[in-house]
């Protein structure tokens, strides 16, 4: 190996823990984000906040994300694409016949539960009155929902050529985020379950599958 090449490879090596290090931060800093947003809401998050939650300096936070809507409209889409990641895990416990239609409808509850849809919350109240973070955030909401709906179309084994079956696969995700609204200021658990019971048989019905399957 000439003294070039053994340099180069030297800098490589040096190079890789530090975009890992890279990574590392930026996922602190996007985990912080949410958590910030989720707990102090919009009003109260600034970066410099969420740098100290994440352990970092403000200049640090800004070199990767040098707006505010930066990182909060990238802290939703990274959590976003998290939570999906968990759902699809999760998927290979469902039960294939009975009951599988209603366990696919509580999965996809979970995605509009929790930490992420608080946050993100918070970000969409702020863009209806701001009109450069909402031009931020409606094409990562469309994007966002468009994985939500492909997600749910595998799930529920529907055939989106039949008529009507794209909206009914859409119709079951707004179902599961008002259900998630009406659970943000109270445990809205026990009357929860028995919508999603409901719309699971109204599912069965509609996609021409036995009660229960």
């Amino acid at each position: 190996m000439t003294g070039e090449a053994a340099r180069a490879t030297l800098r490589a090596a040096l190079r890789e823990p530090q975009q890992e290090r890279s990574r590392a931060t930026r996922q602190r800093l996007l985990g912080a984000a949410v958590e910030c947003l989720c707990e102090l809401g919009w009003l109260r998050t600034s970066v410099s906040v969420v740098a100290e939650r994440a352990g970092v300096s403000r200049g640090a936070a800004q070199h990767y994300f040098p707006t505010r809507e930066d990182l909060f409209t990238t802290a939703i889409e990274y959590m976003a694409q998290v939570r999906m990641a968990e759902v699809r895990r999760s998927s290979a416990g469902l039960p294939d016949g009975a009951g599988r239609t209603e366990a696919v409808v509580s999965l996809l509850m979970t995605y509009y539960t929790g930490p992420l849809f608080r946050a993100a919350l918070q970000v969409w109240v702020a863009a209806s009155a701001d009109e450069s973070l909402r031009a931020q955030v409606l094409p990562l909401e469309r994007k966002v929902a468009l994985a939500a709906h492909r997600e749910a179309v595998e799930l529920l084994g529907a055939d989106e050529r039949a008529p009507g079956v794209r909206e009914l696969v859409q119709a079951t995700l707004d179902l599961a985020r008002g259900l998630a609204l009406a659970d943000f200021l109270s445990d809205d658990t026990r009357r929860r379950e028995g919508i999603i019971r409901q719309w699971a048989a109204t599912l069965d019905t509609a996609l021409k599958r036995p009660p229960g399957t």
